[in-house]
């Protein structure tokens, strides 16, 4: 959860790809009495990075790893004598790429299996259960991903918290995160279990990871899973809050890893039925404008409103870092911080809108990062 400046004081208020090219063809020649034989060894079909995972509804928990597409065995064949040199030659062609397919019943799962958790509050033994089900699906994606412990001062004494970071390798080493908490607010009164506000976001960049594996990214990826977004008091009241966004760009800083963050986009609260996401004031306007050029080209205008508002979250201390960010967030929800932030009122929808918006968006922000080769707030 996060806090806005219009409304916050109180919880009331795909697989195509390239056709594996055929190569390494070993031609031998046999001279005969106006017949050639020409012999054709197959070779191994090239691993090809942009080949698409399947897009098959998930059965169970672990998402499966996209298997390699079927090698085409050439056969040993007789053919007439060669055509003479100034016969036009046949070419073939490559199929085109098919798009990055978003599969918003996968995301589902992800988000249905961290209700079934129950609530998911920092330091809590189900939210180690919630983090050790990311590290299972990145590791069935194909995905490496760590965790980054760190302890936690907050009002009600010391946490143990940890941030989960996983990397898609790209053609450059600076890098694009897509972020979101996967922690939900503690409440003592009732039970809350956070359907959008922690596990919609969640979902939604466990199953963009798994679709940006297959794809050949110009930055690398970094999907971060972030700890203690949400306010340990009730209130939303610095320092207490964004516990695991801190930690990650202090230890950047200190790393000297944090220059090659080129981008933040953070989702968080996406899974409304009613999907009315606001343009974040706080955020680096041209990620913005990318954003929703992307939604309105999509035909999604409904849910990416024009409107403005002020939210504070996960991205404020990235942008205080001078990384470009942008926060994905819908804040006009009623159910928030209440009870019934449950499976009722998040919708598979809502998540597939947004999952193909930050799929749009992705290269546009690859070729303003690469064509400006600027970095900073407000550029």
């Amino acid at each position: 959860m996060v806090r806005s400046v219009r409304r916050c004081e109180s919880a009331s208020d795909g697989a195509n790809g390239a056709r594996r090219a055929t190569v390494g063809a070993t031609v031998r020649t046999v001279a005969a009495i106006g017949v050639a034989t020409i012999l054709v060894a197959p070779s191994h079909a090239l691993s090809d990075p942009r080949t698409l995972a399947p897009s098959n509804l998930l059965s169970h928990s672990r998402t499966l790893a996209p298997s390699d597409a079927p090698s085409h065995r050439r056969t040993l064949r007789t053919i007439a004598p060669l055509a003479p040199s100034d016969a036009p030659s046949q070419r073939r062609t490559l199929a085109p790429l098919a798009p990055l397919k978003f599969d918003s019943s996968r995301a589902w799962e992800h988000l249905r299996r961290q209700v079934a958790i129950g609530p998911r509050p920092a330091g809590s033994a189900p939210l180690a259960e919630c983090r050790r089900y990311i590290l299972s699906e990145l590791k069935a994606a194909g995905i490496a991903a760590r965790e980054q412990p760190f302890d936690a001062m907050t009002p009600i004494g010391t946490i143990k918290m940890a941030n989960v970071i996983a990397t898609i390798p790209g053609r450059r080493t600076d890098r694009i995160a897509l972020a979101t908490h996967y922690d939900s607010k503690l409440f003592r009164e009732f039970r809350f279990v956070g359907a959008s506000d922690g596990a919609s976001s969640t979902a939604a960049v466990l199953e963009l990871g798994r679709v940006l594996k297959a794809r050949q990214n110009d930055y690398t990826i970094e999907l971060l899973f972030l700890d203690g977004e949400e306010a340990v008091n009730t209130d939303w009241h610095d320092p207490d809050n964004t516990y695991g966004s801190r930690y990650y760009v202090r230890a950047a800083r200190q790393a000297g890893t944090l220059a090659g963050l080129k981008a933040l986009v953070l989702l968080d609260m996406i899974g409304d039925r009613n999907l009315d996401i606001r343009r974040d004031s706080n955020s680096t306007p041209w990620l913005t404008d990318l954003v929703w050029a992307s939604a309105a080209k999509l035909g999604y205008g409904t849910g990416f409103v024009p409107a403005n508002m002020a939210v504070e979250d996960d991205h404020l201390p990235f942008l205080a870092a001078a990384v470009p960010a942008v926060d994905i967030i819908d804040l006009d929800y009623p159910q928030w911080h209440t009870a019934e932030d449950d499976l009722d009122h998040v919708s598979a929808r809502s998540l597939q809108m947004v999952g193909d918006v930050v799929l749009d968006a992705l290269p546009q922000i690859e070729k303003q990062l690469a064509g400006t080769g600027t970095r900073g707030r407000g550029n």
